[in-house]
């Protein structure tokens, strides 16, 4: 029997649902194994230990009266430091807002804690999201637990450390360009992204102008991610933009897999360098996926890159946010997002037409593909891990790739709003963790869970884990 903290969420669910075990004893478990493990990855930036140990307690003593409790009743989350937690600090990462008290609870908290999960800490991100590994000036560097050497990817790097080195099985992520994916990839974890929408986000002063940036979940395996949007997804007010609840149960659908989907694999979209292991990979796992009954079809097409439109709207977004805190800190904020925000006040109305029209390019190309196919597959990341302390490789085996290279199958997917998943494909013959991009049509995230979930069983992943477990 594995220890507590190598179980799923849905595991630990339902062991506390029986009474074999109590919240109490999964918090003690959880809070010790991130005093053990933490200080090797830098995952947690803030925890709350004492709130976390008094709910569980409580939790446990209403559970022994036999009063209802959601269904996350006992499970520990993290929560990425973009993310407003009550009484705790929301610092994004960034020295200005180190005492940035958040008064009341994001949507997306308030629902799984509604839920019943308990919140143990804050998750590590590069500053404002804004890098593809996770490094700060306020809390410093995050390390992968395959290899700590490496970053395990960004902007929710923190959170999937955290879930991959089992010190939680669940943490919550945010994707504006690939900030679920690529970590979930890098660290061998599932991570999906929905569409835009589909999860609320805020509340928050600043209404998103782009609609590129969604909330999601980084797990360790697919079930324990459909748990978690049957609690989160859904309409709120707070978010004018925000989907109405798709009418299922995620988790309830998982085993509804059609038995023969059409899905289109593209190693590269028609433009992406991609290193030859990671293609190997992504390779195999299609692979799996014509053994499995499905119709594989290699597609010759391709996607305008749209790197420089998805830059541009972004460090609008940025700006919106921050502009006036930008004069005042500048000397306290990461030179590369202080270079971004002072150009984009160049930024020209005729400049947004542009990007818009590349956006719509793109839109019309993806509607055309999946008139005829049920999902698009490619692999989740150009390259395998890079250094922690960065900067992004800026070549692939001897070729150059532009800056947004190494990111390059996933901004396309936030430009265009479809849902996308990684998934894990396997590791190098160095043991580093390859996955997987599932991408589906708008609003069909129950399509790609259900694709996971039957490509999981196929090709179980968790028979391997860090080796850092062993070494404390």
């Amino acid at each position: 029997m594995s220890c507590i903290h190598e179980k799923s969420a849905l595991e630990l669910v339902r062991l506390i649902q029986s009474g074999k075990i109590s919240p109490l004893e999964v918090m003690e478990e959880t809070l010790c194994t991130i005093e053990r493990i933490n200080p090797l990855l830098n995952a947690f930036v803030s925890v709350r230990a004492d709130e976390a140990l008094d709910e569980a307690r409580a939790m446990t003593e209403s559970l022994a009266t036999g009063q209802k409790q959601g269904v996350l009743a006992g499970i520990p989350i993290g929560v990425k430091d973009l993310e407003d937690v009550k009484g705790m600090v929301t610092s994004f990462g960034s020295v200005p807002f180190k005492s940035n008290w958040a008064l009341d609870d994001s949507t997306q908290v308030a629902r799984l804690r509604r839920a019943g999960a308990i919140v143990v800490g804050k998750t590590n991100t590069p500053e404002f999201g804004y890098a593809g590994f996770t490094k700060n000036l306020l809390y410093g560097v995050t390390r992968n637990p395959w290899d700590r050497e490496l970053t395990p990817g960004g902007s929710s790097g923190g959170s999937a450390a955290a879930v991959a080195a089992c010190m939680v099985t669940v943490a919550t992520a945010s994707d504006a360009g690939g900030s679920i994916r690529i970590p979930a990839s890098y660290s061998g974890c599932f991570g999906l992204k929905p569409s835009f929408g589909r999860i609320p986000l805020g509340p928050a002063p600043f209404l998103q102008m782009h609609h590129l940036s969604t909330l999601g979940p980084i797990t360790r395996n697919v079930e324990d991610a459909a748990l978690y949007m049957d609690c989160v997804a859904g309409y709120h007010p707070a978010d004018p933009a925000s989907l109405p609840h798709p009418g299922i149960s995620y988790l309830k659908t998982l085993r509804q897999t059609p038995e023969r989907l059409k899905i289109a694999y593209s190693p590269n979209l028609g433009f992406v360098k991609v290193q030859k292991d990671v293609l190997d990979k992504a390779e195999k796992a299609v692979k799996c996926l014509e053994e499995m009954g499905h119709m594989v079809d290699l597609w010759e097409g391709s996607i305008p890159d749209v790197a420089n439109a998805w830059a541009k709207l972004m460090d609008c977004e940025l700006y919106g946010l921050l502009h006036r805190s930008l004069d005042a800190h500048r000397g306290e904020i990461g030179k590369a997002l202080v270079h971004a925000l002072d150009n984009i006040k160049r930024f020209t109305l005729p400049n947004l037409i542009d990007t818009q029209k590349a956006r719509s390019t793109l839109n019309n190309v993806l509607w055309e593909l999946f008139e005829t196919v049920d999902l698009l597959v490619t692999p989740s990341t150009p390259t395998v891990p890079f250094s922690a302390k960065g900067p992004p490789p800026a070549d692939i085996e001897g070729q150059a790739i532009p800056l947004l290279g190494a990111v390059a199958f996933t901004y396309p997917f936030n430009l265009s709003g479809h849902p996308a998943a990684s998934l894990p494909a396997g590791f190098t013959s160095k043991g580093l963790p390859v996955g997987i991009q599932l991408i589906g049509s708008h609003h069909r995230e129950d399509l790609i869970l259900q694709m996971a979930y039957a490509y999981e069983n196929a090709r179980p992943w968790l028979n391997r884990r860090p080796q850092l477990q062993l070494s404390i």
